[in-house]
């Protein structure tokens, strides 16, 4: 049993409320459960340390996920003949419209600030323990204090990503009011400090005690997300931080902080056992019987079509698969491609046709599957009809959007029009990155969420050594990785000296690899592209205040000190 799991399916911690929701942080306590009596045990104090990591799992879903993806050039919900409307947010999301009073931009900061609330909570709380009393050692309330100033630090990153100007929660036992607004340059030098100071502290992969360590921060944990503020310093606080960010890289490549190593696999990152994976730097823990927050309505559950769980993967266990999310098109309605540069993934995944995730998703048997996409005619898996759609007609998933309908492939329809507001269950190939394998399988989901892979790392420091002006090492680094994506010997791989690896096809490289990975608005902006590009049903917007969202009013209501970002 993995240790996360254990003491996460224990857990009865006192759950706090954010402080978003109110200024006054006195707990009611209705049970009589306090610090002082819960922790008698040491597992009553692994329960007190892990209640923010399911929370923080479960900030890697819905609102989080739909202001990273639906702002950028990926990924979309459309109206689909009166599905997926509801009431324009996916539309305002996409269009950069979105308004203060935004269910997702609220649900975000709330779920962050009570990640932060719970996270410092359990902190105050072994911090003031004597280790001998619970048979620990001191090194051990260490290494605990230590992950849990790390999954603060992230939930701040992420705040500092999306708002900017946010709060700084380093204190809450006694607290009657949130806490002032902090400046960009405050929350980052916090977030900083915070994870230099927590490295020394941690586990380095390989170190005793380390086998069942997922769920767990370590020291390349840290370290990738100290990579991850300098790699978007310029972003945040209008510093240069690349170096910085390529020496932290290094280190976790070359082995300071534990060995770690590319799959040979694309997809073995995702599967049922990367738990065991040697990519894996951070992962949420997941199974069919407890969490699993990527597979569900929220995030990679609703990214598929109506009927495919469970007519085409065997999967019956939720249902039948909602379109919420699918890749947005390259192509109109007339099957030209579009000329605009920026999205059309599943183009720029085209562009390397012998791409092994190419091919159609399908479940392979015995926990295997192949390819990553959904696309065309879907067999119903008794292998003798399509699957049909909701609303009677044959599905044939092209990447393309419009009111197709009973359209067969290569006819076009009568309305040619291709937008937001008029998408049926045709419109859109759709992604499937975590597999879903048939209800009789025993691993059928049990894949763990992979926050942190050694993929990212490579591409971090491929992107500093491109932007130090040395395109032929950042082409090796991409091409460790690519590798794995096409047959031996493939053309597809950058040549020596770089010269294919402009700074568009980098970008383009970034979606390629971590589509759907809830990342692709940070990068737009770290690349100038995300208020200035074009892409489908999208124009440049008439500034950049939308790079960042805006404080949701019911956090100024609650936190009158709040002063909202600008431009809104």
């Amino acid at each position: 049993m993995k240790y996360f799991k254990t003491y996460a399916g224990l857990s009865a911690a006192v759950v706090l409320a954010g402080f978003s929701g109110c200024t006054n942080l006195d707990e009611t306590l209705y049970d009589r459960i306090t610090a002082d009596n819960f922790l008698q045990t040491k597992d009553d104090v692994y329960r007190d340390f892990l209640r923010t990591f399911e929370h923080g799992y479960n900030t890697i879903q819905d609102a989080p996920y739909q202001l990273q993806e639906l702002s950028a050039d990926q990924l979309m919900t459309p109206n689909r003949e009166g599905d997926w409307f509801d009431g324009g947010q996916y539309a305002r999301a996409h269009y950069h419209t979105w308004t203060i009073q935004e269910g997702y931009i609220n649900g975000t900061w709330t779920l962050l600030s009570q990640g932060n609330v719970l996270a410092t909570n359990s902190l105050e709380d072994i911090q003031a323990l004597d280790p001998a009393r619970f048979n620990m050692t001191v090194e051990e309330q260490k290494q605990l204090i230590a992950e849990l100033r790390v999954m603060r630090a992230w939930y701040h990153l992420r705040l500092l990503d999306l708002f900017r100007n946010i709060q700084i929660v380093t204190k809450v036992k006694g607290e009657t009011a949130s806490p002032p607004q902090s400046t960009p340059q405050e929350a980052f030098s916090f977030i900083e400090k915070e994870l230099k100071e927590a490295l020394p502290d941690l586990l380095a992969k390989g170190d005793q005690g380390t086998a069942q360590f997922q769920g767990r921060w370590s020291k390349a944990g840290a370290a990738a997300l100290l990579a991850r503020l300098y790699l978007n310093a310029k972003v945040y606080i209008d510093q240069d931080h690349y170096t910085d960010c390529a020496t932290l890289c290094q280190d976790i490549i070359s082995g300071k902080y534990g060995p770690y190593a590319i799959e040979s696999r694309w997809d073995a990152p995702f599967d049922w056992n990367n738990d065991q994976s040697s990519e894996t730097i951070f992962a949420f823990p997941g199974s069919f019987g407890r969490s699993h927050w990527q597979y569900t309505g929220g995030m990679y559950f609703w990214a598929l079509p109506y009927n495919v769980p469970v007519n085409y993967f065997k999967f019956t266990d939720f249902g039948g698969g909602n379109p919420r999310y699918a890749l947005q098109p390259g192509h109109d309605v007339e099957n030209k491609e579009y000329a605009f540069v920026q999205g059309k993934p599943f183009v720029k995944f085209q562009k390397y046709a012998d791409d092994v995730r190419l091919k159609n998703y399908q479940n392979l048997g015995n926990s295997t599957r192949e390819g990553m996409f959904l696309k065309g005619y879907l067999l119903y898996n008794d292998g003798k009809d399509t699957i049909k759609s909701t609303r009677g007609y044959t599905l044939y998933l092209r990447d393309q959007v419009g009111l197709f309908k009973y359209t067969k492939p290569g006819q076009v329809p009568a309305n040619k029009v291709s937008d937001m507001n008029n998408a049926d269950q045709n419109s859109g190939i759709f992604m499937v990155k975590y597999p879903f394998y048939p209800s009789s399988d025993p691993h059928k989901i049990e894949s763990d969420y992979a926050e942190i892979r050694l993929a990212e790392i490579y591409y971090m420091l491929a992107e500093c050594r491109f932007r130090a002006g040395n395109p032929t090492a950042a082409a090796e680094l991409l091409n460790t990785v690519r590798r794995r994506n096409y047959p031996a010997g493939s053309s597809s791989l950058y040549g020596a000296g770089g010269a294919v690896l402009t700074e568009q096809e980098l970008l383009d490289e970034w979606g390629r690899e971590f589509i759907g990975e809830g990342r692709r608005r940070t990068d737009l902006i770290r690349f100038g592209k995300f208020n200035s590009g074009t892409w489908w049903d999208k124009s440049p917007d008439a500034d950049d205040h939308t790079k960042i969202y805006p404080i949701p009013l019911n956090a100024i209501n609650v936190s009158p000190q709040l002063k909202q970002n600008p431009g809104y």
